[in-house]
Parts: structure tokens; sequence; C-alpha cells
């Protein structure tokens, strides 16, 4: 996970590129009308955060947001965003380390990391998000669906089926990124037990488990 931070610490200022893609404005326009109604009136604990793209969805409606990122890199680009009304707070955290957040959540939302957690380290991933969560609260995740010519390609697959593509930054340095795919079954069976709701759009995919 370390090449994985110090991929995103590097990309900061143009991570909000993958944005611009044309094909994905419409998904993109979908997802961020679907947030704001399941965090209504929550306080929502985000995890890894970036650049506050999708924090600023959140913040339409929940009470509040605790928007944390394991890079300081990626949150000193949100704290330039605007928010609200929700109050918006940022935390540097570690995704798998949500020790040193004080409190608990009644929504819990990470997107677009799902699928840079290894197959194995699934089940200790939603149990640190879980740990967070007040009883009756709700997780939400949303990542990218695999769409050849508008995702990088997939260039290796381990033998536990975790796969990676190569990705150049504007500089020219190239890093190798763990990026997994997962069909509905496979995101259900990684968050069980609990109730899980799947919204599948053509470029990227929401699931809430209460």
């Amino acid at each position: 996970m370390s090449e994985l931070a110090d991929y995103y610490r590097n990309r900061a200022g143009e991570y909000d590129a993958v944005y611009d893609k044309p094909e994905r404005q419409e998904d993109l326009a979908r997802l961020r009308a679907l947030l704001p109604p399941l965090v209504r009136g929550r306080s929502v604990l985000e995890v890894a955060a970036g650049t506050g793209y999708w924090t600023t969805a959140l913040a339409t409606t929940a009470a509040s947001v605790l928007a944390t990122d394991v890079n300081e890199e990626t949150l000193a680009i949100a704290r330039t965003r605007s928010y609200g009304p929700g109050e918006v707070r940022f935390q540097t955290a570690d995704a798998y380390d949500l020790g040193a957040i004080e409190g608990r959540f009644d929504a819990i939302f990470a997107g677009f990391f799902w699928s840079h957690v290894l197959r194995a380290d699934l089940r200790r991933f939603v149990a640190g998000l879980r740990e967070r969560l007040e009883p009756g609260g709700v997780l939400i995740l949303a990542d990218n669906r695999y769409v050849e010519g508008s995702n990088y390609p997939i260039t290796r697959t381990t033998a536990e089926g975790d796969t990676y593509q190569l990705r150049q930054l504007a500089d020219g340095r190239t890093f190798e990124v763990l990026k997994n795919f997962p069909t509905r079954e496979e995101f259900a069976a990684g968050v069980q037990p609990g109730e899980v709701e799947w919204t599948e759009l053509t470029y990227f995919w929401l699931g809430t488990v209460c």
C-alpha cells in the first residue's frame, strides 16, 4: 500500500483530471445525485476522501462530514473547495487504521478505494469500517467498473485474482497500481453480514450495506 500512497501523493495536483473524461459525465452526474439522499441528516466519515470531489456531494445533505485521507497533499486540495451546508472537517488517517478517529458515525463513505484493497484484505478493511459505525448506520461504497478504452488496461493478474494497472503521471513517472473490479456477488461476499443494495451504472457501481 505504500506504493499506492506514493502514487496518489504525487498525483494530487492532477488527480481531478479523471473526472473530465467525456464519456463518464452522465454517470458522474447520476452518482453525485444518488449519494446525497443516502447521507441526509447523518454524521458521515469519509474514508480516502482524496481531493474532496465526492465530499462536495456528501456535504449538501449530511449533518457533518469528516473527510479523511492518508495523504496530506490531497487533503490540502480538498480544503480549498467550497462545501455546505453540512459541516466539513478534515483529518489525515490510514483507511486500514481508523482508531485515531474519535467517535462513531451513522454513515461511512469510501469512494473509489475498494478497488485498491487486496482481495485477501477485504474482510479486515470492512471490519475496520464497521468499528467506526453506529448501530443502525450504513456503509456506502462506490467505485469503477472496467470498461475497455475508458480504464487503464489490466497489465497483471495474480494467482489470488488481484488485478493491476500501469499508470503514468504527467511527468513521466510510472506506477503499478492495484485496481480490482468486483461483481455484485463479490462485493456482497466481502461485506457480509448485511443487507446489500447495488446500483450498477456503465462506468461505476454503488453499494450500500445496512
